[in-house]
């Protein structure tokens, strides 16, 4: 007896194409970041081998594009008739589509030769481009036209259609650090608690740290303590969702003191485990203290004690 499997039982996998500064590097990466696993450039002479060893176990993603060397339309054309009949996947022909003159404004901006004319000027290799994938644009099962759209605007529709259910909450990263060794590299937000209580000058706390109670107590203590930490929630609470409508996918958020051993220390797992505690996905780091941990987000709670997914 066969045991058949349905439509829900088929991995998505798409091949990516359209012209030159269409998006195409935005997309796959948006499709990556989505959990697909993905290529980019295919020769695609390798996709029947591709192909025939074990099928996938998650969805896939190919970009193609007049880079490769067997690039033509009736080869994609013949590849997405190849992955028509590859079993247990549901192949779309994803075409990223732009008007010639926001194709040449965007090579003027970026001073790129294109792949089909490297003169100076891209205008030949646009219009042979186009032209060039004419067949290939009639025969796609998803066509978004990019000429209007910001990157983050591509890669939130590029999402939205075949990644609806993932989970694309921004991952965070709140760190310690002593501003002795200078501001940590890549911080997108840098806050100062060298105005909180300093443990340093208390004999019976001063070779502890800030993950230590006794500590993180005596921090408390100061009166500027509590309302620094509901600032810091609340800017988070309305900046974090603007970052992920902007397609942000990290944020790196530091708190800094003299020694990067007390004060910043227990900032950042006080902060942490707020966001947390809130649903979002948090690791720690302890620049001065060479440590790393990682907090899952916790599960949101109604009321009435049921879960919310």
């Amino acid at each position: 007896m066969t045991n058949a499997k349905g439509p829900q039982d088929e991995l998505p996998l798409v091949l990516l194409t359209g012209p030159s500064g269409a998006g195409r590097s935005t997309a796959i990466k948006a499709l990556e970041d989505a959990g697909f696993e993905t290529i980019d450039n295919l020769p695609l002479g390798l996709l029947p081998r591709l192909l025939s060893g074990q099928p996938p176990k998650r969805p896939m993603a190919l970009s193609l594009d007049v880079r490769n060397r067997d690039f033509s339309p009736a080869a994609i054309i013949d590849a997405l008739e190849l992955v028509d009949e590859f079993p247990n996947v549901a192949p779309e022909l994803l075409y990223l589509d732009c008007r010639a003159e926001v194709l040449r404004r965007r090579y003027n901006e970026t001073r790129r030769n294109h792949p089909l004319d490297r003169k100076e000027d891209p205008n030949a290799g646009i219009e042979r481009e186009l032209a060039l994938l004419e067949d290939v644009r009639a025969r796609a099962t998803v066509l978004m036209d990019t000429s209007e759209m910001t990157p983050h605007e591509l890669r939130h529709a590029v999402q939205s259609r075949f990644a609806p259910h993932t989970d694309q909450a921004i991952g965070i990263t709140v760190q310690s650090f002593s501003y002795k060794r200078g501001l940590p590299q890549g911080a997108d937000l840098v806050l100062d608690c060298r105005f909180l209580h300093n443990p340093h000058w208390q004999d019976g706390l001063r070779d502890m740290d800030g993950g230590d109670a006794p500590v993180g107590a005596y921090i408390a203590t100061d009166p500027g303590f509590a309302p620094f930490v509901q600032s810091i929630e609340t800017a988070l609470e309305h900046a974090l969702p603007g970052y992920v409508r902007e397609g942000r996918n990290h944020l790196q958020v530091a708190f800094g003191c003299t020694g990067g051993k007390h004060r910043s220390v227990f900032l950042t797992e006080t902060i942490a485990e707020s966001l947390a505690n809130r649903g979002w996905r948090v690791s720690i780091r302890h620049r001065e203290l060479n440590r790393y941990a990682v907090l899952g987000a916790a599960p949101q709670v109604a009321k009435d004690g049921e879960q919310i997914a």
